[in-house]
């Protein structure tokens, strides 16, 4: 007689479907929480269009018009912002730009001193003698024997100008008018001096030229930065006002000879 384990009714099994031979069902292989029906076969649909997941932009197709400008597109899943507008980005580069001014400043500098330390020292000349110069009265007989008329007047508009000017350009203290009022004066030089040779002598004007040339240019572009005239436009960005000072300073020029002086400077 064999000996056989104690069989009670616990040691049955817990799943009946293990003992037919069937897989035993899962609560996690439904993610519903739902338990399949024993016997019944299930699947699970995976969702995989933008239609099935929810998502319509709505965006139109290809080949349809787009939204007209002005109006923002209807989104129903997602708020897109528009595209900034054509050159918004190459405007603000720019802008950026325009502050990168390398080395001008200080070539401006360097422009204004040459300029306004040869006026400020041929205005010294005429005015106390210094640097070996004539003095108020050796200038007036300079210009009385050189053919001017109302010495007293050409002597003090000449004095006031070649000093003046010059100390302003130095500074950079109301450069476009201090520039015109050299100008002025070199050109009515430059004329005087040509008036002395026949015909065209650019030998004899060649130090009054480049001197002519140094103050239109200084107007045309304005003092820079470094000057007392940095916080106003024409110190950067020279316009239609600085050209207009260069026109009324060849014309004051042409005045002030043509009554101060007179006769053609080239005969």
């Amino acid at each position: 007689m064999t000996d056989k384990p104690n069989e009670t009714p616990e040691s049955t099994p817990a799943h009946p479907a293990a003992s037919s031979g069937q897989t035993a069902a899962s609560p996690y292989d439904n993610p519903t929480g739902e338990l399949p029906i024993q016997g019944q076969r299930t699947e699970h649909h995976v969702p995989r269009t933008d239609d099935e997941l929810g998502l319509d932009p709505q965006v139109p197709p290809a080949g349809q018009p787009r939204p007209e400008s002005g109006t923002a597109p209807n989104y129903a899943f997602a708020t897109i912002p528009p595209a900034p507008p054509a050159g918004a980005e190459t405007t603000r580069l720019r802008r950026r730009g325009e502050y990168k001014r390398g080395t001008l400043d200080l070539g401006l500098l360097g422009l204004r001193l040459v300029l306004g330390l040869t006026f400020l020292y041929h205005g010294m000349q005429k005015l106390t003698g210094w640097f070996h110069g004539p003095g108020l009265d050796g200038t007036r007989s300079m210009l009385e024997h050189g053919g001017w008329k109302y010495i007293d007047l050409s002597a003090a508009m000449l004095t006031v100008s070649e000093v003046g000017g010059g100390a302003l350009i130095v500074l950079g203290l109301a450069t476009p008018l201090a520039a015109g009022a050299v100008l002025a004066s070199i050109l009515d030089a430059w004329l005087w001096k040509q008036s002395m040779a026949p015909g065209f002598q650019y030998k004899t004007v060649e130090l009054e030229s480049i001197l002519v040339g140094l103050a239109a240019v200084l107007i045309l572009t304005g003092p820079g930065r470094l000057s007392l005239d940095r916080a106003r436009g024409w110190a950067t960005r020279p316009a239609w006002g600085s050209f207009a000072i260069l026109i009324l300073a060849v014309l004051a020029a042409a005045g002030a000879y043509a009554v101060l002086h007179g006769g053609n400077p080239f005969q």
